[in-house]
């Protein structure tokens, strides 16, 4: 399966949720789309339930099915409550510690500027979405593309210190991931114990 690249607020209205930031559209239209989209009211099945979970911290984040169910698999075998420590592999991937900086304005940004190779991990270039950031290591932008018109624009007035477990330097332009966040600190809406369910059935 490629990545999902059609309409957005689609995917939303799914969830009704707006899991890829501030939506318009689905302020207005807050119910499932398609022709009887507003006239669903079927029970979901406890399994449906996981499901639609687990495919919403996918498009969240941006990670395919191969991807998603190997992190599952790494955070089964680690110490500490499986679905948490799913949460921070997936928060603790570079595209979205470039999100959390402020560098790009969304995920899908953030992972163009990773594999354009605007992004740099402890002064090498790192042109790899999933790759894990390490606590301690410091994420900057390319010297060459600091001036590019969309950094600047998404950096402008960000408020970084909403996420306390990143540290950022406004003069270098990098941050520094200084541990992995815990639950609380994570603000998406992922119910990840139900996705623990439905990998262990």
């Amino acid at each position: 399966m490629a990545r999902y690249t059609g309409p957005k607020t689609k995917i939303a209205r799914k969830f009704g949720e707006p899991i890829f930031g501030a939506d318009k559209v689905l302020a207005k239209k807050n119910y499932p789309p398609g022709q009887h989209g507003n006239n669903r009211k079927r029970k979901t099945s406890e399994y449906g339930i996981q499901l639609k979970e687990k495919q919403k911290a996918k498009y969240t984040y941006g990670v395919l099915e191969k991807q998603f169910r190997k992190m599952f698999e790494k955070a089964s075998r680690s110490k500490g409550i499986t679905g948490e420590v799913l949460l921070q592999l997936l928060e603790s991937r570079l595209d979205n510690i470039v999100f959390r900086m402020g560098i790009a304005p969304t995920r899908d940004g953030a992972r163009q500027l990773v594999s354009h190779c605007h992004v740099v991990v402890d002064g090498k270039v790192v042109n790899i979405p999933s790759y894990s950031v390490k606590p301690g290591q410091i994420i900057g932008i390319r010297e060459r593309s600091k001036s590019l018109e969309v950094i600047g624009n998404a950096l402008s007035g960000f408020n970084h210190s909403k996420y306390g477990w990143i540290e950022w330097d406004q003069n270098s332009m990098s941050g520094k991931l200084l541990h992995l966040p815990e639950r609380t600190d994570i603000p998406e809406n992922i119910k990840e114990q139900l996705i623990v369910e439905l990998y262990s059935k």
